[in-house]
Formats: structure tokens, sequence, C-alpha cells
């Protein structure tokens, strides 16, 4: 069995403060992927940037206090690697991934946007090359014999089951109708081929969702988005048994504006 978790943790030095820690300490997680790190690795507690158990690789961004991805696995990654030969996002901490026995897991964080400005256009132009990446991955990775599992914050709610308030957000990023058949490319069996775990295993349920705003009562309401994603290669999409978001119990008692997002895989 191979269970892997993703969490944006909006802040890694705040979210240790919170309760990241303890729940890191729980967790039967075999690999766990992290986005929104925004710290250099000197800048984190030792409990977190090496945590006893744990191989832990950083990737964080060149402009400080931004972005950052990060991978924790059991076991040693066989290798390693930064970004996806991006000559304008290796450096953004947006991108790792390490392969493990079988498997190659990433952790990806890609941009928000924000209509009408340049932060839109980057993220326009960082799908456009990492849906070609994902296509040389799945080909790379399948001559290997390995199968892929690329997990993080998406920054785009596929469907309408997939954010509570659709209608009121068809011309904001992460719902524009151009995001949503990027996503879709990446997921046609005629295009990139992937499979997201989550909503194959749970076809019919609104959500479940990931993100909530810390404005107003947004997550005691459930007014979220599911916008964190496992998207995996069809072989191992097949052998996932059950994905589930570890949904806080109270506000009070969350570490990030996102929740772990976990799926299982019978290898």
């Amino acid at each position: 069995m191979l269970t892997v978790t993703t969490v944006n943790v909006n802040g890694l030095r705040a979210a240790a403060k919170k309760g990241f820690v303890e729940w890191l300490a729980g967790t039967a997680a075999d690999a766990i992927c992290l986005q929104e790190v925004r710290a250099e690795p000197h800048q984190l507690p030792d409990e977190v940037r090496e945590p006893d158990g744990w191989f832990t690789a950083h990737a964080p961004a060149g402009a400080k206090g931004r972005a950052g991805v990060s991978l924790y696995t059991r076991r040693e990654p066989d290798a390693v690697r930064i970004g996806f030969g991006s000559s304008e996002f290796d450096l953004s901490g947006r991108y790792i991934e390490a392969d493990l026995p079988g498997v190659t897991v990433a952790s990806l964080y890609l941009p928000s946007g924000e209509v009408g400005t340049e932060r839109q256009d980057e993220k326009t132009r960082f799908m456009k090359e990492f849906l070609e990446y994902l296509r040389e991955l799945k080909t790379r990775a399948a001559a290997d014999g390995r199968e892929v599992v690329v997990c993080g914050d998406w920054n785009i709610a596929h469907r309408e089951a997939d954010l509570k308030n659709w209608k009121g957000n068809k011309k904001n990023s992460g719902f524009l109708p151009e995001e949503r058949e990027w996503l879709s490319r990446v997921l046609d069996a005629d295009e990139a081929a992937y499979v997201d775990v989550t909503r194959a295993l749970h076809p019919d349920e609104e959500g479940p969702y990931t993100w909530w705003s810390y404005r107003g009562r947004a997550f005691d309401n459930d007014s979220g988005w599911r916008i964190d994603y496992q998207i995996a290669t069809p072989g191992l999409a097949d052998r996932a048994v059950k994905a589930w978001v570890e949904r806080a119990a109270t506000h009070e008692e969350r570490w990030s504006d996102h929740a772990p997002v976990t799926a299982v895989y019978e290898l």
C-alpha cells in the first residue's frame, strides 16, 4: 500500500505553530506533498525541516516569502528533481518530484492568477508549459515502467460540483472557462490522459472541498472550493482504493486554509 497526502500549508512556519507538527506525527502517509511553504529550508524549525523518520526535499521560491513546495517521504527517494525544465518557472518554488519504487510523486503549486492582471498571464503561461511537461513525464515514466501522481494546489475548480458558489465565480480566476478547459485536457484520454483520483472514487459527490476562505463563515457553512488534487496516470489511479479530505472538526482546529487530501493506492 502507498498512502499519499497533499496539502497547501499556507506558510509552513505558521502551520507548525498551529498544529502541523502534531498532524505530521500522527499521519500514516508514506509521502507528503506540501505547497506554499513560503520559507527557505534554513528558516524552518528542525522538526519540520528534517523531522525524524522522514526524508525531505525543499524547493523554495526565488522570491523570498512566496510559493515554495516540499516533499516528505518515509524512504529515501531514488532521485529528486526540482522544476520541469522551464526557464521562467524552475526557480519559482512551484514544482518538485521524487522517484519512489515504481512511482514518481510530485508536489505542484500552480499560480493562482487574478483576472485582468499579470498574475493571470503568468498562470496561463505556466499552464501551457506544464501541460507539455505532463505529457513528457507520463511518456518517460511509462518507458521506465513507472506510474506518476502529481499532487498539489492546482488552483482550478474543474466542475460545478467542485465549487459551492460556482454561479458567482464564473468570471473569477480558478473557475474561468479556459482554466477548466485546460484541466479537462490534462484529464482527457485523447490528450494528457491523467485521472483525478478523488473524483474517480467519488463521481457524484459535491466537493469534497479542500479550501475555504478565512473570511466570514465559509468553513462553518462548507462554502468551499475543491482545488487540491491528486492527478495520477491511469495505471496508478486504477489502484486507488480510498481518497478523502482531512477536514478539521472545527474552524479553530485548522492549521491552514486548505485541508490535506489523502489517497491510498494498492501497489
